[in-house]
């Protein structure tokens, strides 16, 4: 009967232990000291963090010609890192690089594309269009297809994760990009110069990265945004919710858990809009049904309000990809980092 009892409340300890405890977890952080211990391995990717780590450039290959163009040629290209940046296992990117032919060195525009179906996906969507325009007239352009597209290695598991190491990945691409100055990319047996000139082109959630990318690092390269999405996390993600096969349920789920952990004002650009040091050109379609037009009008005040050096080019009519008007856009941004070159 003592050996019953006794069995009995070891039992009744234990369960009360574990009930207190689960209950204790799922409390706010700031309530318990249970849950102040919880792990937190998305800390590292704040604006903050990232803006304090230092990056080493990795080698760029170059890979499978894609197109072969009269004024350029397109290649499949890769470099691998850590996108943790925590020295642990090496990932690959994959992307498409466009080089023009004949000689000299050359100034090179880093691309990032917006939002793709990743099941409808190849190398380059979404920036090959303008990127070869650019080609043509004599830049370099590079464009990651970022972890889980193209040839690139599996994407993190966590959804949020994921999306945070697309900043690391455009991270580790400018700093590469920044290496090639000293040392030039290496194409079969020949050697393609670049001359220093770096600029930034992206679009629609590539601009919500480049956005990022620019208030981690402080970089001074003069940027083109198409219809960027500039709107405060994770309000830029709630908003195209209705897109997800199932509603949203499963980015609200963790979207939940992600809030009890962490303070979502240290992921969101919108705070860091003062860090940005680049001059910035920003075209928007006053008929874009992915990204309001009444979105750059803010983030343009915010510019102001910020002192970044930014312009604001509304197109009348234009959707999202800037249609009809695309070639005028092309034809501006063009301008823009032609007369931004340094000789």
């Amino acid at each position: 009967m003592k050996n019953f009892i006794y069995y009995f409340l070891v039992a009744v300890v234990f369960i009360s232990i574990g009930w207190f405890a689960n209950f204790a977890y799922h409390l706010p952080r700031n309530s318990n000291p249970i849950a102040a211990v919880r792990p937190t391995p998305l800390a590292k990717y704040t604006i903050e963090n990232l803006s304090k780590i230092s990056v080493a450039p990795s080698e760029i290959q170059i890979g499978k010609v894609i197109k072969d163009n009269p004024n350029f040629t397109s290649y499949e290209f890769t470099f691998s890192f850590d996108p943790k940046f925590a020295n642990g296992p090496e990932k690959t990117v994959s992307g498409l690089i466009n080089i023009p032919k004949g000689d000299g060195a050359f100034p090179v525009i880093v691309m990032f594309r917006g939002y793709v179906d990743q099941t409808k996906y190849f190398i380059g969507e979404g920036t090959q269009h303008a990127a070869e325009i650019f080609a043509k007239n004599g830049y370099i352009t590079i464009a990651p297809d970022f972890l889980g597209y193209g040839d690139s290695s599996q994407e993190s598991f966590d959804t949020f994760e994921s999306r945070f190491q697309t900043y690391t990945t455009a991270m580790e691409t400018l700093k590469s990009v920044e290496a090639l100055k000293e040392a030039p990319l290496k194409v079969g047996s020949n050697t393609i110069k670049t001359d220093g000139n770096i600029f930034i082109w992206a679009h629609s959630n590539g601009g919500q990265i480049a956005l990022t990318t620019l208030e981690i690092t402080g970089v001074t390269y003069p940027t083109v945004l198409w219809a960027p999405v500039s709107k405060p996390f994770p309000y830029s993600i709630l908003y195209y919710l209705d897109e997800s096969p199932d509603s949203g349920k499963y980015i609200i789920t963790h979207l939940a858990d992600f809030m009890a952990d962490y303070d979502v004002t240290k992921y969101s650009l919108t705070n860091y809009i003062g860090n940005i040091k680049a001059e910035i050109q920003l075209n928007q379609g006053t008929n874009d049904d992915a990204v309001p037009f009444t979105w750059s009008d803010a983030l343009d005040k915010e510019f102001k309000d910020a002192t970044v050096s930014a312009s604001l080019i509304k197109y009348p009519g234009a959707d999202h990809n800037m249609q009809p008007t695309w070639s005028v856009t092309v034809a501006n941004n063009l301008k823009f980092f032609n007369d931004h070159l340094v000789k």
